[in-house]
């Protein structure tokens, strides 16, 4: 008997899980039993990677080994780094760069390998993505990659790769904060296009490729800097107005707000404008005041809709502040996500059951003869 599904399987119950979970009512999201926010606010990446590897945070021996040994991971070799430089002059971008380079890299089918294999593979994975990312930019920008240091922390060392230079004190934490809030979030996407592939029983590599293709699409991880061109676009207070009506006239969506699961504040964006408020600039200024407007407009506008201002909304900004060029918003959310996507492949792969769904056929009937 076919169940038919709503559009976009919304509300539909795939499967269980214990990595984490989205309460878009209450406005809250949880990695196991800790709340993500808090764990951004008092926790390292590397704890909180720690998490989504074994099912808890570490001891404090634990943590600093797990950090040295996950650092020791971010070198890339030679097989990948060989290739950078044509996938560079290429001209595509770099999560389409990402999943070219991620492909070269070994990674055994999950049906056969056991569990301290898929581990070791999600590890690299996860460790060699920002690596990858870094080094594509700088090669479009005609500049040499950066080598990763061991003796940085995850998101110093991304900005260290990007830039050269080593990061200050808070624009390290500031991304930080960013990376632990953006590790996962519920069943989106890429996140189920990771957990379909694993269910088939290939490879980690082959379920973070995947999820990639999915993450680059402009609705889902691709949204950070569209948001910050619309604060471009909008210019001034005085234009907040007459935009954001043209928008809803036109049928377009206003990125940066609104949210597939939350009908409150999206707690994401909360401690974002907190981070950037530690700093403020006169595009955070500016941000705050766009986004009071824009929902009080849009309440006006769509009424009983619930849109707030989403993580995108201030991704953007505090990316901005931190020194990230836009082009590289989406792939610093692709440097946490992948912990993610790897954690829920590897939770997968313990199911041996493929995902497979049915369509039903509308088209023209069969000519049966």
């Amino acid at each position: 008997m076919l169940i038919d599904a709503p559009k976009g399987l919304k509300d539909v119950v795939v499967t269980t899980t214990l990595i984490g979970d989205v309460n878009g009512a209450a406005g809250y999201y949880h990695y196991r039993e800790h709340d993500a926010i808090e764990l951004a606010r008092t926790r390292s990446f590397e704890d909180v990677w720690f998490l989504f590897v074994e099912g808890r945070l570490p001891e404090a021996h634990e943590a600093a080994l797990f950090a040295r040994e996950t650092a020791e991971l971010r070198p890339l070799p030679a097989t990948i780094s060989e290739v950078l430089p044509a996938i560079a002059k290429s001209g595509c971008t770099a999560l389409a760069g990402l999943r070219t380079a991620l492909s070269m890299l070994p990674s055994q089918p999950m049906w056969d390998a056991p569990m301290s294999t898929r581990k070791a593979d999600a590890l690299r994975v996860s460790a060699m993505t920002p690596t990858i990312l870094a080094a594509l930019h700088r090669l479009k920008l005609g500049l040499d990659p950066v080598n990763p240091r061991v003796d940085l922390s995850t998101s110093a060392n991304w900005l260290y790769m990007l830039t050269g230079q080593e990061p200050s004190t808070w624009t390290s934490r500031a991304v930080e904060q960013y990376l632990i809030a953006t590790i996962d979030h519920g069943f989106n996407a890429s996140t189920f296009t990771a957990r379909v592939v694993a269910s088939a029983g290939a490879d980690v590599v082959s379920a973070v490729t995947a999820a990639i293709g999915t993450f680059s699409g402009p609705l889902h991880g691709g949204a950070p800097d569209r948001a910050l061109e619309a604060l471009d676009l909008i210019g001034t207070p005085d234009n907040i107005d007459a935009w954001v009506r043209e928008r809803i006239e036109q049928g377009d969506r206003i990125m940066g707000f609104g949210h597939a699961v939350y009908r409150t504040e999206d707690p994401r964006a909360r401690l974002l404008r907190e981070i950037a408020l530690e700093n403020p600039t006169e595009l955070t200024n500016f941000a705050v005041t766009v986004e009071r407007r824009v929902t009080e407009l849009l309440a006006e506008l769509k009424p009983g809709r619930q849109l707030y201002a989403n993580v995108e909304f201030y991704a953007g900004v505090v990316m901005e502040q931190c020194g990230i060029p836009r082009e590289m918003f989406t792939p610093t959310f692709a440097c946490s996500r992948v912990i993610g996507w790897c954690a829920n492949a590897l939770e997968q792969s313990e199911d041996t059951k493929i995902i497979r769904p049915v369509a039903r056929y509308t088209g023209p009937q069969p000519l049966i003869k």
